[in-house]
C-alpha cells in the first residue's frame, strides 16, 4: 500500500480509506493509494509553509540548483525503476516509459542550471532615483498532475516551481500516482528539506478541490480538461490566486502537396499513437492538400494496418488506454463516426496475447470528417486520427483554426514563404514545421491559446509564471 509523502515522511490519509491501483494491461488491481481529504491537504500545505518560512527562503539560488541537480542524478540512477513503475501504473510500452524517465532527468537538469539565472533589471528613471525589479517566488504552489504523463508533467511543473524558489504540494491523478511518490522519496534522499515537495493522493473532487480552495496555496498549476480548468479558475478567482492552465488540444497536422511524405508519414503516425493517443498535443486532425489527399491516405492506411497493440511489457507500437472509462469514451466517438457514415480507412491490430480484461483500442484512421462533427472538435484522447482535405492556404487556415483549442500545430511544406505565413496565421501556442514535437523539447515554452489554456511551462519562460515581479525605487538625492 502506498502512503502520502508529506514533510519527507510516509503518512496515512486522515480518512483511513484507500483507492485500488489498476494495471491497464490486464485491468487488475495490484496496489492501493490513499484516498485523502481536505485534512491531508491542510497538513501538506502547513508542512510546505513551515519549510518555506524556516528553511527554503534561506537557500541561495546556487544551492537550489545543486539540489535540483542532485535530484536529477538520483532520478537517472533510478530511471529503470521509475520506468517500470510508470509502465505498470499507466500501461506505457517500455520505450515510452523509459523516454518519460529520461525526460524527467532532463527537466531537473535544465532547471538546476536555471536557478541562478533568473535576474531582475535596473530601470532608468528620474534623477536622484535608482529603480530595480526583483523576481520573487509565490511561496507555496499547488500542482494538479494528470495521468497521461505523470513524470514529465511533474518535471515541467514542479521543476520550474522549485527552481524559482517555491515549495510544492502535488496532487497526482488517482490513476497515476506511484512514480511521483517515489520521486518525492528520491528528493528527500537528494537533500531536499522536509516540506519542499509533498505528495497527496486521492480523487479530484475531494483532494484536487481542497488543494485549489486552500488559502495557503499561492499559485496553482493544472493540466487537464477545459471543464475542470474552468472550475479551478473560478475557485482560484475567489481569492485572487494566479493559475497556469494547460487544457488540451485538437491539434492540426497540415500537409501541403510539396511536403516530403517520407519524412512526414512516420511523424504523423507517431503524433497520434504515442501513449495510445492520450497526449494533449496529439496531432489528432490531419489536414491534407486535396492534390495529395488520396495517395497520402493510402500510405497512411498501410502504416496504420501495420501497428500492433498489446500489453505494456510487450513494448509494441501502442499500449492500453489508462482505464475502462477512457476506453468506453473512445468507443463512443467511433460509434458516433459509424452512425454519421464517416469512412474508416484503416485500423491497427490488437495482438492475441492482449488480455481481454485490458483496456485496448486499435489505432483508427478516419477520412472526410466534417469540420463541425464532434470528432473534429473534441479531444478524443485515444489513437484516432481524423483526416480532411483543403483547397489552398486560406482553406487550410480556416480548418486549422476551426476549434476551441490552440495548443500545437504541425506544418509540412518545403515552401519557405508558406512556412512563415502559416506559422503566423495558425492559432496555436507551438508550431512545428517539417517536424512535430521537436523531440520533447524541455527547453521550449509550452502552453496554449483559446480553450487550451494560458501561461507557459517548460523552458526558461516557465520561471516567470512561477514568480512575481517586485519593483523597488530608491530615492538617494
Amino acid at each position: 500500500m502506498q502512503l502520502n509523502y508529506i514533510a519527507n515522511a510516509s503518512v496515512r490519509s486522515a480518512s483511513g480509506k484507500t483507492i485500488p491501483v489498476v494495471d491497464p494491461s490486464d485491468g487488475q488491481p495490484f496496489d492501493e493509494i490513499q484516498r485523502s481529504n481536505a485534512q491531508d491537504i491542510a497538513d501538506a500545505v502547513q508542512a510546505a509553509h513551515d519549510c518555506m518560512d524556516n528553511v527554503w527562503h534561506k537557500v541561495s539560488a546556487a544551492e537550489r540548483g545543486r539540489l535540483l541537480m542532485a535530484l536529477s542524478r538520483k532520478i537517472a540512477d533510478h530511471a529503470d525503476e521509475l520506468a517500470a513503475i510508470e509502465q505498470r501504473d499507466c500501461g506505457k510500452p517500455t520505450k515510452q516509459a523509459k523516454a518519460d524517465a529520461a525526460a524527467l532527468v532532463r527537466y531537473f537538469e535544465f532547471y538546476a542550471g536555471a536557478c541562478d539565472k533568473l535576474h531582475g533589471e535596473t530601470l532608468p528613471y528620474l534623477d536622484g532615483y535608482s529603480v530595480m525589479t526583483w523576481r520573487e517566488p509565490h511561496g507555496v504552489t499547488g500542482h494538479i498532475i494528470p495521468w497521461n504523463y505523470p513524470m514529465q508533467i511533474f518535471g515541467r511543473s514542479v521543476g520550474g516551481a522549485l527552481a524559482a524558489g517555491n515549495v510544492c504540494v502535488v496532487k497526482p491523478a488517482e490513476d497515476a500516482c506511484l512514480s511521483l511518490i517515489r520521486v518525492a522519496q528520491l528528493a528527500a534522499e537528494a537533500g531536499f528539506p522536509a516540506g519542499a515537495i509533498n505528495i497527496v493522493t486521492g480523487y479530484g473532487h475531494e483532494v484536487g478541490d481542497a488543494l485549489a480552495r486552500h488559502p495557503g496555496i499561492q499559485h496553482i498549476s493544472f493540466t487537464g480538461s477545459p471543464t475542470v480548468g474552468t472550475l479551478i479558475q473560478q475557485v482560484a478567482a475567489e481569492r485572487h490566486c494566479p493559475v497556469t492552465l494547460e487544457l488540451g488540444g485538437k491539434s492540426p497536422q497540415i500537409v501541403f502537396a510539396d511536403a516530403d511524405l517520407d519524412q512526414a508519414i512516420p511523424a504523423l503516425v507517431n503524433a497520434i499513437v504515442q501513449n495510445a493517443g492520450q497526449t494533449c498535443s496529439a496531432g489528432s486532425r490531419l489536414l491534407v492538400d486535396e492534390k495529395i489527399y488520396e495517395p497520402l491516405l493510402a500510405r497512411l492506411g498501410q502504416a496504420f494496418e501495420n501497428l500492433r497493440v498489446g500489453p505494456a511489457t510487450m513494448d509494441l507500437d501502442v499500449g492500453p488506454l489508462i482505464r475502462q472509462t477512457q476506453q468506453q469514451r473512445v468507443w463512443n466517438f467511433l460509434s458516433d463516426a459509424q452512425v454519421a457514415g464517416i469512412p474508416m480507412v484503416a485500423q491497427g491490430q490488437i495482438v492475441d496475447e492482449a488480455p481481454e480484461t485490458g483496456f485496448y483500442q486499435a489505432p483508427t484512421l478516419l477520412r472526410d470528417v466534417p469540420v463541425n462533427h464532434r470528432l473534429a472538435q473534441e479531444e478524443v484522447f485515444g489513437p484516432v486520427l481524423c483526416a480532411m482535405s483543403f483547397r489552398d492556404e486560406d482553406h487550410a487556415v480556416e480548418l486549422a483554426n476551426a476549434t476551441q483549442f490552440g495548443l500545437v500545430a504541425g506544418i509540412w511544406t518545403r515552401d519557405g514563404g508558406r512556412q512563415f505565413r502559416m506559422a503566423k496565421r495558425v492559432q496555436s501556442g507551438q508550431v512545428f514545421i517539417n517536424n512535430y514535437g521537436a523531440g520533447g523539447g524541455v527547453e521550449l515554452p509550452f502552453g496554449g491559446v483559446k480553450s487550451s489554456g494560458y501561461g507557459r511551462e517548460k523552458g526558461f519562460e516557465a520561471l516567470y509564471g512561477f514568480t512575481t515581479l517586485k519593483t523597488v525605487a530608491i530615492k538617494h538625492g
